[in-house]
């Protein structure tokens, strides 16, 4: 099975070096159009099981339900807290060793964990707010995508710095867990945008070049259920990051 690395450039060239130029083409296209299906089949599986969490856990007048106590402030907060930490995880290093079926299966599990993750939203933003911030972050994710897809910079000097600048919101959230600094927040969710934003476009150029029009299709489908998951979580924290910029608050 071909590696996982983001710097397969020079495979990737050496597959267009043996290869036609129409037949490379119409493999390429359907390759990213397999990492986007699969991408937005995750963010509406997470759609709708945030919804149905949601119906099930607060009530008409917004107060918890029983499975609302269990899984907000319950035992199972923890749970439903890293769950989809473990998913990525467990993902992320065991995805040559399962079949595609399998890591198709995985990452739409992780998809659905992280809807129960995510349904505290609707219980703290509005829903206009939650729609208007979801529109941004569409638009702003295909523009980012399609510019990385069809720029012929190279973008891969941008991995090293954007790295370096996840590792440093990482920490800087944790410090906020306990200052709670509201000015620090806004700080934090504008650097988020930036980084995740840039991450959109480093991720599109490095998928693409990570085709290899000789796979077999089972690495093929595998690789693009890896760009699925590497394009899912960009758009979910640039979401989540313009939904604290932008968001109503329920009164």
């Amino acid at each position: 099975m071909s590696n996982y690395d983001r710097n397969g450039s020079t495979r990737w060239g050496a597959g267009v070096a043996r290869s036609q130029g129409a037949e490379l083409d119409q493999g390429l296209r359907a390759y990213m159009l397999g990492i986007y299906n699969h991408m937005t089949i995750g963010l509406a599986i997470t759609a709708m099981v945030a919804l149905g969490t949601n119906m099930l856990a607060v009530t008409a007048d917004r107060h918890l339900t029983a499975f609302g106590e269990a899984i907000y402030r319950g035992p199972l907060h923890w749970v439903v807290w890293l769950a989809p930490l473990g998913f990525v995880l467990f993902f992320s290093f065991r995805l040559n060793q399962m079949s595609a079926a399998t890591a198709r299966s995985v990452f739409y599990l992780y998809a659905a964990t992280m809807g129960v993750f995510l349904s505290t939203i609707l219980i703290v933003y509005t829903g206009q707010s939650i729609v208007r911030s979801l529109f941004v972050t569409a638009g702003a994710f295909g523009g980012l995508s399609l510019y990385g897809y069809t720029t012929r910079r190279d973008l891969s000097g941008m991995g090293a710095f954007l790295t370096m600048g996840l590792i440093g919101l990482i920490l800087a959230s944790l410090v906020n867990v306990f200052t709670q600094s509201t000015g620090l927040q806004f700080a934090l969710s504008c650097l988020t945008v930036l980084i995740f934003a840039g991450f959109t476009a480093y991720d599109t150029q490095m998928l693409k070049e990570m085709y290899y029009v000789s796979d077999d299709a089972q690495t093929a489908t595998k690789k693009s259920i890896f760009g699925a998951l590497k394009l899912y979580l960009d758009f979910i924290n640039i979401f989540l990051a313009v939904l604290q910029l932008t968001g109503s608050r329920n009164d």
